[in-house]
């Protein structure tokens, strides 16, 4: 059955931590569970990369893909304006019920239309992947242009899929490229129970392949730390008199 199956876990996460488990299904039939505890983790807990995310941000922040909020929430006791987006209603109902003032139950595209602008754009938890694929990269940056206040940035946590590591993903990477896709870009979808979301495309990149879809978009990469060989955190910085364009509706 098709419905917020990300959202149904998480909500059942916060009440049994140690009862759920986090499904991840791929296309090929590759499943990847784990435990979803990570949603929940106080800034302690968090790794470095995360921190520093935290440390970097300025002005009003828009938390894009919040999940269960501990971004926001971390924000808020730092005393920065942040509102949490996400499309999952179970999400975001949690993110409220933990204390998140702003939440909104929204896309991307959605949210770009209600006017408001914010000076850093979160996508944490390797929420680059948003951009989807390399068709569908310059509409998700340019609605991120749409909300942005001059001189914006962007803190993105993205991974680096590699290859010569696992056959099984080597295997997919490869075929990938046979159909013309970036050998990072993923079908997946979340299980939970009966539950399961749609399929929807989630694009893992190297830094290179990152500079390479910003081209021509508003957005320029202005500094890349490696956290180890998988992942990274890149910051965007919205280039002056660059509007965006949303040529290719993002589907988040």
């Amino acid at each position: 059955m098709t419905g917020d199956a990300f959202g149904e876990m998480i909500k059942e996460a916060l009440a049994r931590p140690r009862e759920t488990a986090e499904i991840v299904e791929r296309d090929d039939g590759f499943i990847r569970s784990g435990s979803p505890a990570r949603y929940f983790a106080a800034p302690a807990e968090w790794a470095p990369l995360e921190r520093h995310a935290l440390d970097l941000a300025r002005g009003r922040v828009l938390d894009v893909g919040c999940g269960a909020g501990r971004f926001a929430l971390a924000l808020q006791e730092r005393g920065l304006g942040v509102a949490a987006l996400d499309t999952s209603a179970g999400a975001i109902e949690v993110a409220r019920r933990r204390g998140v003032r702003d939440a909104v139950h929204a896309g991307l595209a959605a949210h770009a239309a209600a006017g408001v602008r914010y000076d850093t754009f979160l996508l944490m938890g390797e929420n680059l992947g948003m951009r989807e694929s390399r068709e569908r990269a310059p509409g998700f940056l340019g609605c991120l242009a749409r909300l942005a206040a001059p001189g914006a940035q962007v803190l993105g946590h993205g991974a680096d899929p590699g290859r010569g590591f696992d056959p099984v993903h080597d295997g997919y990477a490869e075929r990938n490229v046979g159909r013309g896709r970036l050998p990072g870009q993923m079908t997946i979808r979340v299980r939970h129970r009966e539950l399961a979301t749609p399929w929807f495309d989630y694009l893992l990149c190297s830094p290179e392949e990152l500079g390479a879809l910003i081209v021509g978009s508003p957005w320029a990469v202005t500094a890349v730390e490696r956290a180890d060989r998988v992942n990274y955190l890149a910051v965007l910085t919205l280039q002056p008199g660059r509007p965006g364009e949303t040529a290719v509706p993002p589907a988040i």
